[in-house]
């Protein structure tokens, strides 16, 4: 199961709301959430449910934590069982951030169709500050995430705008490949890892669109960028071609990127080469909030795999960018 803590805008600390709903079947007041669809991830389900159970869009921001419960204490207040011969109930949790009407029209043909949720479900959603959220929720477990929600406001969550970074699909291997290194497409193979990276990237809702120029890189940014009818904006300085003559300049453009998001808070999708992203990462790195985070941005090649994508929660600070969570973003293809 998959759920959310959304907040009702970007507020100062202060001044914020988070969205509870109630359950008649358990009369229980508690964060949207609920199970996933056939193949479907953890990610899409929390966006799908938290739109079906309050009717908001919303984009995900950073991870939360998890909690687990057994199924026969659904409904209860207090949930202490440590038995794992039960069956339970495994949740994840993000934050997330409701998105326009016309940004979640966009994101319907990546996203797929969100449906209210029945009454005899939901039957009631409601706004309240954290202190009153607190008093308001009805399971211990659910206190602990609100917890875990106010840890990442203190880390500047708020502020926080999603940068990802995309690996291209898999390519035409370069031995057999007869034209240039820059049109070498990706394969098959690769198109569908592409087609289903679209239903993960619409979770977080990237704006703007760049990527390397080279065709491998277009074709797997391509598909998210026609079903959300949104301009692809070429970076050359990001071709591996480019990254090999001047490895700073790739970082520098980068950077600007980055900065770009934070200013127009604006979320962003880059899609580039192995090489890059290697050389990339080493600069990342230096502005994760800890040695444990920057650890998920791997040191050794080939960093990540292909189709796949990494997002970043990236927070302005008076000493510049700093990264506050990194998340892992694997298309299921089936």
């Amino acid at each position: 199961m998959n759920g959310g803590v959304a907040p009702h805008r970007t507020p100062l600390f202060n001044d914020i709301e988070l969205c509870l709903v109630h359950r008649p079947k358990y009369d229980d007041w508690s964060w949207p959430k609920g199970k996933l669809d056939p193949n479907e991830s953890h990610r899409h389900a929390a966006v799908r449910e938290i739109g079906e159970e309050t009717g908001l869009p919303v984009a995900l921001g950073p991870y939360l934590g998890e909690i687990e419960y057994p199924q026969s204490e659904e409904g209860s207040k207090l949930r202490h069982t440590k038995d794992r011969t039960v069956d339970t109930k495994h949740i994840l949790f993000w934050m997330a951030t409701q998105i326009s009407p016309i940004e979640s029209l966009k994101r319907t043909g990546a996203l797929g169709p969100v449906h209210r949720a029945d009454k005899d479900e939901i039957d009631e959603v409601i706004w309240l500050t954290p202190d009153q959220a607190r008093k308001k929720l009805s399971h211990s477990t659910d206190k602990e995430i609100l917890a875990l929600f106010i840890d990442r406001l203190e880390e500047g969550a708020a502020d926080a705008v999603p940068f990802l970074i995309v690996r291209h699909g898999k390519a035409e291997a370069r031995k057999s490949w007869r034209g240039t290194d820059a049109n070498r497409p990706i394969t098959p193979l690769g198109a569908a890892a592409a087609f289903a990276l679209s239903y993960e990237l619409a979770c977080f809702n990237p704006i703007r669109l760049s990527t390397s120029p080279w065709i491998r890189c277009q074709e797997t940014i391509e598909m998210f960028a026609w079903q959300t009818h949104r301009d692809m904006v070429n970076l050359p300085p990001l071709t591996e071609d480019a990254f090999a003559r001047d490895p700073e300049g790739a970082w520098e453009c980068m950077l600007s990127e980055i900065q770009y998001a934070l200013d127009h808070k604006l979320p962003t999708a880059v899609c580039m080469h192995r090489p890059v992203i290697g050389g990339i990462f080493e600069h990342l790195r230096t502005l994760c909030v800890s040695p444990l985070l920057a650890k998920r941005l791997i040191a050794k090649s080939p960093y990540m795999p292909t189709g796949n994508a990494m997002a970043l929660f990236i927070t302005p600070t008076p000493d510049g960018p700093r990264i506050i969570d990194i998340q892992k973003v694997t298309p299921l293809v089936y």
